[in-house]
């Protein structure tokens, strides 16, 4: 061997490592995921028992792998929304490939926070064109885009069903989370349709899980024969609390999500939100394959569900509707 091939083979071979380093430190795609709930709240949507949860096992109908093509970084608010904003600047700062705000109130926090510089996908989104996260539903025009479960017309059919639960009702109770979003628009409607129905409407503002019980305490002392719970991040997070508030004041609870219900409430009406989660990896699959958010429309769920809990009706003393249980998607007995 010649001194030239020698440097050259001796060169190579300094290279070759570095080579190698990098490789060996090339980052995997990076999901950040930010959450209003605590771990254990998460969960389900997260680390579901043995069980993919929804949105990993869509990954993995794409094809992905957690922790061989993706990684996922989380942080949790634990119910405390201040929280959020430095959650999110946390997030950002690692520079993930796709930020997913599981619903609308953490949407409103992310939007700010990383501005137009990562994709987000909302899984669970309301009122996007009213809230300034998009352009509109068909374009949205910017780094945002997910499903919308929150259909126009839901929260007056929830009133509905509280007449057809307790006939004859003329105080219907409206469990209010306004530090959501969401919270307006489900009010307004609800409002609007008592107006319809000519029964009236009592509301009670829950800001966290420690208010739901005072709101119910509120309900029994204005009377009120069956209570609507709007649908919220914090509701949905106090829904052990208040299957517990309702059953304590004997209330009859009509709910728009059926996880209340599984957790002993007793009738829910609205989307499956293990749908839109799992739904949600669609969005995240297209990103990473080079469409950008802009192209990519909101998404309306299509199906609602009815979920009734028979265990909670005995428990609560009141007779279902037959008419109501023919119709029912799942009835937990």
């Amino acid at each position: 061997m010649n001194r030239r091939e020698f440097i050259t083979l001796l060169g190579g071979a300094a290279a070759w490592p570095r080579d190698v380093l990098a490789q060996a430190t090339k980052r995997r795609t990076m999901i950040a995921w930010l959450w209003a709930a605590s771990q254990s709240g998460a969960d389900e949507y997260v680390r579901a028992g043995k069980l993919l949860p929804p949105f990993l096992k869509g990954m993995h109908e794409f094809g992905y792998t957690e922790g061989r093509d993706f990684d996922m970084v989380y942080r949790f608010a634990a119910g405390d929304y201040d929280r959020m904003p430095r959650l999110a600047a946390e997030l950002a700062a690692l520079n993930p490939n796709v930020f997913i705000a599981p619903a609308t109130a953490q949407a409103v926090v992310v939007k700010k926070v990383v501005a137009t510089t990562i994709p987000i996908v909302v899984p669970v989104l309301a009122d996007p064109v009213g809230l300034g996260l998009v352009a509109s539903e068909a374009r949205p025009g910017g780094n945002l885009t997910g499903i919308a479960p929150y259909v126009k017309g839901l929260p007056a059919k929830q009133i509905e069903l509280a007449k057809e639960i307790v006939p004859g009702a003329t105080r219907i109770g409206l469990l209010d989370d306004p530090t959501d979003p969401k919270a307006y628009q489900q009010r307004r409607e609800i409002e609007a349709k008592g107006r319809e129905l000519k029964v009236r409407i009592v509301v009670a503002e829950a800001r966290t899980a420690g208010d739901v019980g005072p709101a119910y305490e509120v309900f029994a002392g204005e009377r009120v024969e069956v209570v609507v719970v709007e649908q919220s991040n914090m509701l949905i997070n106090a829904r052990k609390q208040t299957a517990e508030a309702a059953a304590a004041k004997k209330l009859p609870s009509v709910y728009g999500y059926r996880e209340h219900v599984e957790a002993g409430g007793l009738i829910s009406y609205g989307v499956d939100l293990n749908w839109c989660f799992h739904r949600a990896a669609y969005y995240v699959d297209r990103i990473l394959k080079g469409t950008k958010p802009a192209d990519l429309p909101v998404e309306f769920p299509t199906e609602i569900e009815l979920v009734i809990n028979l265990k909670t009706a005995k428990a609560l003393g009141l007779e279902i509707p037959q008419t109501l249980l023919v119709r029912a998607d799942e009835v937990i007995e």
